[in-house]
């Protein structure tokens, strides 16, 4: 007995021939189980191993994992095997990831005890390519995809980690948590994709609770949002997902509010708020959401109180008339909770059991946190249905939430569409709520035992949704079409009535419903009204004749689509008696009127096909009969058949006709006759528009006849036309069809029917192929329009009847791809049998056409209609088996649209509606016969894709362009075929070719560049391909068709280049298999169900296959050094155009590599490239000298160390990050720096700055001494040949010269930067050939040194850097040679720096400390630290001074605490500075100073400078300060003035400098120490009293920031809430107005978020301020000095009216009970003088603006006499004045 599949697509089942395919799917998995263990045992990954698992990706896409476990567990095993070998080809290794990623996707298929993968393949694999050394330098060439198919492969193979993996993994990237480090974000990034959280309870001692306390820790602690502090909350919300229940996290949840409130980055008062970096950082809102549904539940309702408070805290957002970048995220966060709650419930009540961990009793959520949680979120999903981004979110929460608790749901939303459908006046409202309406009709229609009445709302619903078809306003039209469809999908139209009479057993709804049924006739005859209103508004004939537009329009196609589903659904769920009235009022709509076939027609005629398809028996005998008579009658005269332009009743009726024969085929049989007479009379009309009807009829009968297809989609197998007194209706509303009793109807081509489509083929397709072939032969003269309607009809029989039409016959084209494994196809069966006995037309027409298409290019070239038609014909000879590809796609995308619109996730388990389901296996049935005939390329196939190439470079530009997108469908479609076109297609680029027209010349350029989706030929992955193409492109510079004249083939060639420059990646030299793929391949030759009859390999063969492997090698590395050479001789060709000299260098510049250096003659090339003449090429060639240069980068050798015995302390029993006494040696310590060989060599160099800070790694590694290492200072004969000819040219005095002087010029002025191209460059020339050319180069350092321009000075700095960086592995006496000579340069350089070069400066002294040992360069950080305020050269340069000092430091980190101390001693004096700009820069150096001293958990106190100690010693200096007098003299004191500055004024200068310090520190270090922040805010109320109007107005925005970003601790501290009020009160009665404005703005902010609230007091105290007189106008003299300083009472009036304007600005959406009394005192300042009168307006503006949107609700509010005063008020005064 064979094993159970895994999982297969039940789908195949319900096919007709669903009983065939068992066999079928065991042969297909046999062939593929042997010849892919075949391929992988004859080591050939190409190209039979991508062969044959493209079959298995093909055969999951068919069957599903219909396989047993055995072997599911053995392909997975295989395919990790495959993807971590380490030197596999990129491309394939994302082909293998992908398919792997598929197996394993369904976790539940598989437990742990199945299968088990390691770790660390993956580990090293993502190493080697997310952080690729050599990236960078262009020696590897990765797709932009395979980062996030990496990390979707990692997620994949997680659950399956050993359970040891945890603990290895923490010991591997723990030792890289360095918070100051970028090392940090790495580490955190791995723990987040790797560390396993699927582990079973026993098991959670090995898992999570190894790290759960240090990381929460680490993320509680962080305050700032650093880059990685995202990637935690990742990892948590996972963690809470998989384990709910077993982990406490109640201490956490209300941080973890407060952090998902703070990065949602709401704007809170003044603009300015949103501090930048929170931007990028932000929370991912999924996780967040993931967090939040994982946590709730559980027996304390913490989390679902917090929800509630985050949800009222940010309620007011959610107004439609709010807007802002912030908008998206919470609109997702709406879309996401409902979603992420009802998958939780799922999982708990209705997922099968499998081995993942379930969630505890005691965690489940219960129906009353259900409850809770709706009723939380549904008041901003209301007020959310009408925001400006769209109702789209909106909808989808509510349809979640209807899932859950419809009766609470459901009602409001009514509420708001019953009056939405009576208006008229707002379109956007009514589009809105239809479309939320939509979302919720299947818990609307089921009712169900929370909300019965649901379904008494259906009918005054659709009745009333009835005016929205309308043909003015399209959208309303599209929503209401599917709004209709929707509730005509779920409910059977079938009036019940009269149960009410027979039965007494009903319920009170029930009865309701049966008597509202009856109104259902009456609603489908008024929406057929509508529709024919719709018709005949958009008939317009006039305009359609004269502007002779083929097409509809884009909007009317559309609503022709709407109109004709919803009308075919609602006849499909129609009983007999309302189809009956219908169909009689449809016909005689059709037939008492006369359309025009483009628009009217066309809708009317899907009107009638509709009917048709839903009862055919009853229809087509109204509607055939009448056509045929029609049609007979009007072309009785045979003078018709040549009119140019027929009469419009013939034509409609044509049309008609055509459209209602898409019916079952069986049907039409009793027509034949009539339908067959019809066609002899139409198809050889002269009017085009006549016989193209008719050749639709033809195709359309084909069709109908030929297909497999369902016929009847009903909601209910078996219709609804029982009695009523057997089947009640209503017991069917809203059910979800039954997968295992479908019970589809198929239509399957019975033998009449075949014989019928061969009858017609015979008749109509014979004649018309014999025709083409004697005018191809010159046998007979047609016209033009003949050889077109003959070509008409041979596509029409063509794409009616390719289902059973069998493929191309033909030899296979061998010899394309040697390989040992077969590569054949397999064949699927669709239903159909090929009858062979009959003519194949299929192999005539290719036959025909292609005579035909030689004879009209020889002599009618510019037949292009023709010739279009001909491409069609060819393009579906090739494909065409009864289905589209694009047709299927977008039916594919729609099911899926409708699937997800309305589907069940609460109960899942493939709840859908029966249409759907139906539709979905018909969906099976297509994918099936669209990958049925193979991709095998055939010689015939061969010749019809050759005619596409000749057509593709054809003298048309239209027809070119058709023939080229059939030539890449057809590319797409066989296997290998591009190897066998590709030399054609660069037959015409030959430069010795004289015969080659322009025209093909482009052609065949837009053939190699390919379209969007498809092959590109230039850029094929392979040696063999680019070795032709790319050269061929570079050398077609030389063709005589070639002209840069013309910009459209510059475009081309541009084209042409950046989409090889960005599809390129680097392809394999090496192809080896190891040994462990092969035991798992043999394993799966061996495995069981369906065991094949395949035996192993015999030895030979495997030999074979390893000799084989050997030479593919050699071959792809000969290709590569061919490749390299060719583009080399073509760029030395005399005369070619510079374009392709910049082509083909790029050509060469991506064939860098890192397993392989260049060949001699390239580097040779590429450093002459150096000084070439165009800058382009130069850039180039900087990037690969300095690729090269790390090709020829000798190893250095490591040696392993003992930290602990080198600092002799031992190993800490706990983990402690921080300053310890084990990594205190590597600390920058002044009194034994080695300054003497003896102590350089000795000195243990360690160069990365995070190694030892959290713990030391499992093995710590050095460079070896220097007797181990390479050797240095060599001779030239010494080098190797590619080293030499770098060596020689750099020795040459006069390359170098011309060298600098070319990068010292000017790029883009004012846009250069420090290039870290060039830096590599010289880093890379420093560091393998140590100093060989400082001889060279100190003349010109010394020259660039002296200029002080802006470009020379970067060119100096980067070869600086280089140098500096460069020196790592040189002796100690080259070192100290070294800075000898660099010492007075950047003495120098900094006393010459400015404005333009500062920063470059400081990326160079960045650049040289970066991962550096800082004990190697003492002599760099004294000369930084000798005094960098030293004031010679003004304050700038001593404020440069510290930007380039604080960019060496900060590189250091925490190594380097003795200098910290030395630069804050010296700074600490200079904190009163008098220059801004020095005080600026100092506050930014502290930053730096102090970012060491964290407050992280399990950190050891730091020997670096605390905040804390200097906090202390600030405080007692600002003393005087504190203790000075209530007023502060006004000291009119110039700001940079000299004189002896008296104790305060410095204080004043301090308090600046430290404001700055905060400031920055507040963006930059990880935890803003909040306590030391509190010390300071007394002194901010001194500041209030201060000289300076801006350091008031600066404590304003600070307190903005510092309070809604630390709203809870806040909270907890009553004194710190009422000093800030009375501070912020206070600065409203400042003199200067800005403040007084600002200090509004943070009230009204702080006043909104819940931290102050408006009381009594607040209010009585602004009243009483309002109160103030204002000072009586004085006449002044004309002489007189304008008085510029206003009085002190007007100041304090104008803080009441400011202070009342922020309380009505912070309740923006409602109106609170004290709010009408505010806004009359404010109405009295209306003709204050300004700036009262300005405040006034903006507040009424704004008041007006956020409460026009729900003025009738607000109105409510206000007396009589309030409103009318408002009212005078809100409307504009300047009408009247």
């Amino acid at each position: 007995m064979a094993p159970p599949p895994q999982k297969e697509i039940v789908y195949n089942k319900l096919l007709p021939y669903g009983q065939r395919l068992e066999a079928e799917a065991a042969r297909f998995l046999a062939h593929i189980k042997d010849n892919l263990a075949r391929a992988v045992q004859l080591q050939e990954l190409w190209p039979g191993g991508l062969f044959w698992t493209r079959k298995l990706s093909t055969y999951i896409r068919l069957y599903g994992r219909k396989f047993s476990r055995e072997d599911h567990v053995l392909f997975i095993k295989l395919l990790y095997e495959l993807v971590t070998i380490p030197r596999l080809e990129i491309s394939m290794m994302q082909g293998f990831a992908r398919l792997l990623i598929n197996l394993l996707k369904k976790k539940e298929l598989l437990s742990r005890d199945d299968l088990e993968l390691p770790w660390r393949p993956l580990y090293e694999m993502l190493e080697r390519i997310l952080y690729s050394k050599t990236e960078n330098l262009g020696l590897n060439w990765f797709p932009n995809s395979v980062e996030s198919v990496l990390k979707t492969l990692v997620k994949s193979c997680r659950p399956y980690f050993p359970e040891d993996a945890t603990a290895e993994m923490l010991d591997e990237w723990r030792p890289l948590m360095c918070p100051f480090d970028v090392t940090m974000q790495k580490a955190i990034t791995y723990f987040e994709l790797f560390l396993p959280t699927t582990l079973p309870p026993a098991l959670h001692q090995k898992g999570f609770k190894l790290w759960f306390d240090e990381f929460i820790g680490l993320w509680v602690s962080v305050q700032n949002l650093p880059q990685w502090e995202g990637h935690l909350v990742n990892l948590f919300a996972r963690l809470a997902t998989d384990n709910i229940g077993y982990i406490d996290w109640d201490p956490y949840v209300p941080k973890i509010f407060t952090r998902i409130l703070r990065s949602l980055n709401l704007p809170v008062g003044s603009n300015q708020v949103v501090v930048p970096r929170f931007l990028t950082n932000a929370y991912d809102v999924g996780h967040a959401v993931m967090w939040i549904t994982a946590m709730m539940g559980g027996p304390s309702k913490l989390v679902q109180k917090h929800l509630s408070g985050l949800f009222n805290s940010i309620a007011s957002f959610y107004h439609p008339s709010n807007n802002g970048r912030w908008l998206n995220k919470l609109m997702k966060l709406l879309q996401r909770l409902p979603s992420g709650v009802v998958r939780r419930l799922h999982r708990e009540r209705y997922k099968k059991m499998t081995w993942l961990t379930p969630v505890p009793e005691s965690h489940k959520l219960t129906d009353q946190d259900v409850t809770d949680f709706v009723e939380c979120i549904i008041q901003p999903v209301l007020l959310a249905m009408f925001s400006k981004t769209g109702s789209l979110e909106a909808a989808q929460a509510l349809q979640n939430l209807a899932l859950m608790r419809p009766e609470l749901v459901i009602p409001p939303v009514l509420e708001k569409t019953y009056p939405a459908l009576e208006t008229l006046t707002e379109p956007h409202q009514l589009t809105a709520t239809l479309s939320c309406v939509i979302g919720v009709a299947r818990s609307l229609v089921s009712g169900g035992k929370w909300f019965p009445e649901g379904p008494t709302h259906l009918l005054p619903l659709l009745m009333r949704a009835l005016p929205g078809v309308d043909p003015n306003d399209f959208s309303k039209c599209m929503i209401t079409f599917q709004f209709i469809a929707t509730f005509s999908t779920l409910v059977p139209l079938v009036d019940c009535s009269s149960v009410l009479q027979e039965r007494d057993d009903l319920s009170e709804v029930e009865r309701e419903l049966c008597s509202a049924t009856a109104e259902f006739e009456d609603f489908v005859l008024q929406f057929m009204d509508r529709c024919f209103g719709l018709i005949e508004s958009s008939t317009l004939e006039q305009t359609r004749e004269e502007t002779e537009t083929e097409k509809m329009t884009h909007l009317e196609s559309l609503v022709e689509l709407g109109l004709s589903s919803t009308f075919s659904t609602i006849l499909t769920q129609c009983s007999k008696d309302i189809f009956k009235v219908a169909l009689e009022k449809v016909f005689n709509f059709a037939v008492s009127n006369i359309f025009e076939t483009r628009v009217a027609g066309r809708m009317v005629a899907d009107m009638c096909r509709a009917a048709v398809k839903c009862r055919p028996e009853e229809s087509l005998k109204l509607f055939v009969p009448h056509c045929c008579n029609v049609i007979t009658h009007l072309t009785v005269n045979d003078d018709v058949l040549h009119d140019e332009e027929l009469d419009k009743e013939l034509l409609w009726n044509l049309q008609l006709l055509s459209e209602i024969t898409r019916v079952d085929g069986k049907k039409l049989l009793v027509y034949r006759e009539q339908l067959g007479k019809i066609l002899q009379r139409t198809l050889h009309l002269t009017c085009k528009q006549g016989y193209i009807l008719s050749c639709n009829l033809l195709h359309h009968l084909l069709r109908s006849a030929t297909l497999i297809y369902p016929t009847e989609y009903c909601s209910v197998p078996g219709g609804f036309d029982k009695p009523v007194s057997e089947y009640f209706p209503i017991k069917d509303w809203g059910k979800p069809g039954d997968l295992w009793n479908l019970d589809i109807q198929w239509h399957v081509p019975s033998s009449e029917e075949i014989n019928f489509a061969f009858y017609l083929l015979d008749t109509f397709l014979q004649p018309e192929l014999i025709r083409l072939e004697h005018y191809a032969a010159g046998k007979l003269e047609m016209s033009r329009d003949d050889v077109q309607q003959c070509l008409a009809i041979v596509h029409n029989c063509l794409i009616g009847s390719g289902n059973i039409l069998p493929p191309l016959k033909g030899e296979r084209v061998a010899h394309l791809v040697p390989s040992l494994v077969s590569l054949e196809e397999t064949k699927l069966y669709t239903g159909v049998e090929y009858d062979l006995s009959r003519e194949n037309y299929r192999e005539t027409i290719a036959k025909v056409t292609r005579k035909l298409l030689r004879y009209i290019l020889d002599n009618s070239e510019d037949d292009t209609k023709s010739l279009f038609l001909i491409i069609k014909i060819i393009s579906d000879v090739l494909q065409f088996q009864g289905s589209h590809k694009h047709e299927f796609d977008s039916r594919w995308k729609s099911f899926n649209l409708v699937k997800k619109s309305m589907e069940n996730r609460l109960q899942g388990k493939k709840q859908h509606i029966r249409a759907l389901l139906i539709d979905r296996v018909m969906l099976q049935h297509e994918l099936r016969t669209l990958t049925m005939e193979g991709c095998e390329y055939k010689t015939s196939h061969q010749e019809m894709i050759r005619d596409l190439l000749c057509l593709s470079t054809s003298s048309y530009g239209q027809v070119r362009s058709k023939a080229q997108q059939a030539f890449f469908t057809a590319l797409g479609t066989y296997n290998f075929c591009c190897r066998d076109i590709i030399p054609l297609v660069l037959e015409f680029l030959r430069p010795d070719r004289q015969d080659v027209t322009q025209k093909q010349f482009k052609g065949a350029l837009y053939c190699l560049l390919g379209n969007h989706s498809g092959v590109c030929l230039a850029n094929l992955h392979d040696w063999d391909c680019i070795a032709q193409t790319w050269p061929a492109i570079v050398s077609s510079g030389l063709s005589k068709a070639m002209s840069l004249e013309k910009p459209s083939i510059v475009r081309l060639f541009d084209d042409l280049a950046e989409k090889i420059h960005r599809q390129y990646e680097t392809i394999g030299l090496d192809f080896a298999v190891p040994e462990k793929c092969i035991e798992i391949a043999v394993m799966l030759q061996q495995s069981e169900h369906p065991s094949s009859d395949f035996t192993g390999l015999c030895s030979d063969e495997i030999q074979l296959g390893i000799q084989r492997q050997k030479e593919k090698n050699a071959e792809a590395v000969q290709n590569y050094e061919n490749l390299i050479n060719m583009l080399l001789d073509c760029v030395e060709q005399r005369n070619l155009p510079w374009k392709f000299e910049h082509i083909s260098i790029g050509f060469l510049s991506l064939l860098l590599r890192d397993d392989r250096v260049l060949p001699v003659r390239a580097i040779k090339f590429f450093v002459q490239c150096l000084n070439h003449d165009a800058i382009v090429v130069r850039k180039v060639a900087i990037s690969a000298v300095a690729g090269i240069l790390k090709q020829l980068k000798r190893t250095h050798k490591k040696v392993p160390i003992c930290p602990y015995e080198i600092s002799g302390s031992p190993k800490p029993s706990s983990i402690q990050a921080g300053d310890r006494l084990d990594n205190q040696w590597l600390h920058y310590d002044s009194q034994s720096l080695p300054k003497t060989k003896e102590a350089w060599e000795s000195c243990c160099f360690v160069e990365k700055t995070h190694w030892g800070y959290y713990t030391w790694p499992q093995t710590m590694t050095v460079y070896a001494p220097v007797e181990h290492q390479p050797k240095l200072g060599r001779r030239r004969d010494e080098l190797t040949e590619a080293e030499q000819i770098i060596y020689d040219h750099f020795s040459d005095p006069k390359f170098v010269e011309q060298l600098i002087k070319f990068l010292s010029l000017e790029d883009r002025k004012g846009k250069d930067k420090f290039n870290p191209r060039r830096f590599c460059l010289f880093k890379g020339l420093f560091r393998n050939f140590d100093d060989a050319f400082l001889p060279v180069l100190q003349p010109h350092l010394e020259e660039l040194v002296a200029d002080s321009h802006e470009s020379t000075q970067r060119c100096v700095a980067e070869i600086i850097a280089g140098l500096i960086r460069g020196s790592k592995h040189w002796t100690f006496e080259k070192v100290e040679k070294l800075w000898k000579l660099l010492c007075p340069l950047l003495r120098t350089a900094l006393s010459n720096i400015t404005v333009e070069t500062y920063n470059d400066w400081g990326t160079c002294i960045a650049t040289s400390c970066e991962s550096r040992d800082p004990r190697k360069l003492h002599w760099l950080f004294e000369l930084l630290l000798e005094s960098p305020l030293s004031g010679e050269g003004g304050s700038f340069v001593d404020a440069c001074r510290l930007y380039v000092l604080q960019g060496g430091l900060a590189q250091q980190e925490w190594r380097v605490p003795e200098l910290l101390h030395r630069l804050l001693k010296y700074l600490e004096p200079k904190l009163t500075q008098v220059y801004k700009n020095v005080r600026e820069r100092i506050g930014s150096v502290l930053t730096y100073i102090f970012m060491i001293d964290v407050s992280l958990p399990n950190t050891a106190a730091t020997k670096s400078p605390r905040v804390h100690e200097f906090t202390t010693r600030i405080l007692e200096n600002l003393k005087p300060l504190m203790e000075a007098d209530e007023e502060i003299q006004n000291h009119v004191m110039e700001e940079n003035g000299i004189g002896e500055q008296d104790e305060r004024t410095q204080g004043i200068k301090l308090l600046k400098t430290i404001l700055k310090w905060l400031m920055a520190s507040a963006g930059r270090s990880f935890s803003t120490a909040v306590t030391e922040q509190l010390q300071l805010l007394p002194l901010f109320f001194k500041t209030a009293r201060s000289n300076s109007w801006h350091a008031r107005y600066t404590v304003l925005t600070y307190l903005q920031t510092m309070v809604f970003y630390n709203l809870f601790v806040f909270l907890n501290n009553e004194e710190a809430v009422n000093d800030i009020r009375w501070l912020v009160i206070k600065l409203l009665e400042d003199e200067q107005l800005e403040v007084r404005e600002m200090a509004a703005t943070t009230l009204s902010g702080l006043l909104q978020c819940n931290f102050l609230t408006m009381d009594g007091p607040m209010q009585t105290h602004f009243e009483q301020l309002c109160k103030m007189r204002l000072p009586k106008k004085r006449k002044r003299d004309l002489g007189s000095v304008v008085d510029t300083i206003p009085s002190g009472d007007l100041v304090k009036r104008h803080a009441g009216v400011l202070g009342l304007s922020a309380c009505i600005l912070s309740s923006p959406y409602d109106v609170p009970t004290w709010m009408p009394q505010l806004l009359m005192d404010l109405s009295a300042h209306l003709n204050d003088p300004q700036p009262i009168e300005m405040t006034v307006k903006k507040t009424l503006s704004n008041f007006r603006r956020t409460h026009h949107d729900n003025w009738q609700e607000h109105k409510q509010q206000f007396t009589d006499d309030q409103l009318l005063v408002l009212t005078d008020l809100l409307v504009s005064p300047c009408y009247y004045a």
